[in-house]
């Protein structure tokens, strides 16, 4: 994909997205082609994050030069963002940047994720209103792992109100400078970690080096349970790999967040490969990388919140028609596997104690995917 290749140069395109994951008859939704996930999302502040349909944007400016700044401190650039709401156009000004580690990376990615900053001083209209940062995940390789990944954020909300929102958008990236025009692509906006944090009336804790076994127990076997279930291991607690702290404050025991799910099995991109130290061949391969516990009961009652999760968190697929057919049959699959070992005392023990084989991988820290 070439962010400068010629398309489209209306606001909004005439298309219907293939498929949706909504039962909402589409004559009743504000935009063309908009989609959501069966059930409503929890309450939120944010009229971002208040509905699941997909909000079509336009983001202007020099996109090139957006870009192709592939730098650990890349800069900020002017840019606008144009959307539709309640039959009328808005544009709004704003500050972009790249962002990111493994998906900064041009040898990894054609698009750098975004970095959104819009001005405190100015009143946005809805949906941004009250909004200051935003991510903006894009197309790594491929727009359907965008969707894929979109859904796992919508499971982890699903097990906890300690998680990232998230709102898929299709977006026009306009270079005002090459007058050049890309077509419309899928892409994840996130909740800013503030927001986050705030929902839950806590803070951002930027603390590395704390240990896993030093967080908030419970929040903590329900994450490391869900990396478990999408097959991600991209993660640590003691380096913040992919991983935000939140706590009531700075002295109290932090809560872990997961985040940025695109090297998770379950979402099956190409590029994604599990660190070299844990010795696994793939994705699909899942390993459980808590700490070690003295008996696998002690995750029982985290297990009951899963089995009974179980309808919903399938639900979030198969509801989904944006995803091809194989693709459902290959999670559903997967999913299985999950409830197939949790409700087995043998294969939970197995693991689930893993953590605990000081000649296994189970307590291999992750620093971070670089490449």
């Amino acid at each position: 994909m070439n962010p400068l290749s010629p398309g489209p140069r209306v606001l909004f395109s005439n298309r219907i997205w293939k498929g949706r994951c909504t039962s909402i008859p589409l004559g009743l939704l504000l935009l063309v082609g908009t989609t959501g996930l069966a059930q409503k999302s929890e309450s939120s502040d944010s009229p971002l994050f208040a509905t699941e349909e997909v909000l079509e944007l336009r983001l202007s400016g020099d996109i090139q030069k957006l870009m192709g700044d592939r730098a650990d401190d890349s800069e900020y650039r002017p840019a606008t963002i144009s959307f539709q709401q309640d039959g009328k156009s808005h544009t709004v000004p704003l500050r972009a940047r790249t962002r990111g580690h493994f998906r900064l990376s041009r040898q990894n990615c054609t698009y750098p994720p975004l970095l959104l900053n819009f001005s405190k001083k100015s009143e946005l209209p809805s949906p941004f209103s009250g909004q200051n940062k935003l991510k903006l995940v894009t197309p790594c390789r491929n727009e359907k792992h965008v969707v894929q990944e979109y859904l796992v954020y919508k499971l982890y909300n699903l097990i906890t109100p300690k998680s990232i929102k998230a709102r898929l958008t299709k977006v026009v990236y306009e270079d005002t400078v090459k007058g050049k025009t890309t077509e419309p692509m899928y892409g994840i906006l996130l909740e800013d970690d503030d927001e986050m944090a705030s929902r839950n009336d806590a803070v951002v804790i930027e603390k590395k080096g704390v240990r896993a076994e030093s967080t908030e127990r419970k929040d903590f076997l329900k994450m490391a349970v869900f990396e478990y279930l999408i097959g991600n291991t991209d993660w640590s607690v003691q380096y913040l790999q992919n991983i935000k702290l939140i706590a009531r404050d700075s002295t109290a025991k932090p809560s872990t967040v997961a985040y940025d799910f695109d090297h998770a099995g379950i979402v099956r991109a190409p590029y994604a490969k599990p660190a070299p130290e844990l010795q696994l061949a793939s994705t699909q391969v899942r390993r459980y990388r808590g700490f070690c516990l003295e008996n696998v009961s002690q995750l029982n009652e985290t297990f009951a919140i899963y089995n009974q999760l179980k309808e919903k968190i399938y639900s979030v697929y198969t509801s989904c028609t944006l995803i091809d057919e194989k693709y459902l049959k290959d999670t559903l699959k997967f999913l299985d596997g999950f409830y197939e070992t949790i409700n087995d005392p043998k294969k939970a023990e197995k693991d689930f104690l893993y953590p605990c084989d000081k000649s296994g991988t189970g307590n291999v820290v992750i620093k971070g995917l670089q490449n």
